[in-house]
């Protein structure tokens, strides 16, 4: 299971419990990012490392650690781009969560 599968069932999860209360979603992540890049590099022992560059309509890129395949022989361009995705994309639902508590913080809390 991918990291979007894994968030858009624990996002399920929730719903049907009715947490509903302000959140990162996997829908208010997808509405920030304007395009995706992937950047490949070989390595001189024929490794190979791939990173996702996703950037957000503010003109922020996120970046994540490199997919790494060893040897070249099981190289597989598709599952790269995908674990390289999966690592970028969990940068910015951390860097989201953060701007939520900001916002949140400064939200006056009833006593």
């Amino acid at each position: 299971m991918n990291e979007l599968a894994r968030r858009n069932e624990i996002q399920d999860m929730m719903e049907k419990k009715g947490l509903t209360a302000p959140r990162v979603t996997v829908e208010s992540i997808a509405e920030r990012i304007h395009s995706v890049e992937y950047v490949k590099h070989t390595l001189p022992t024929g490794g190979i490392l791939r990173w996702c560059v996703i950037n957000m309509v503010n003109g922020f890129s996120v970046t994540g650690k490199p997919s790494s395949c060893c040897s070249p022989e099981n190289d597989d361009e598709e599952i790269g781009k995908k674990v390289a995705f999966d690592n970028a994309y969990r940068e910015i639902w951390q860097l989201e969560g953060y701007l939520l508590c900001e916002k949140l913080a400064e939200v006056p809390h009833a006593a």
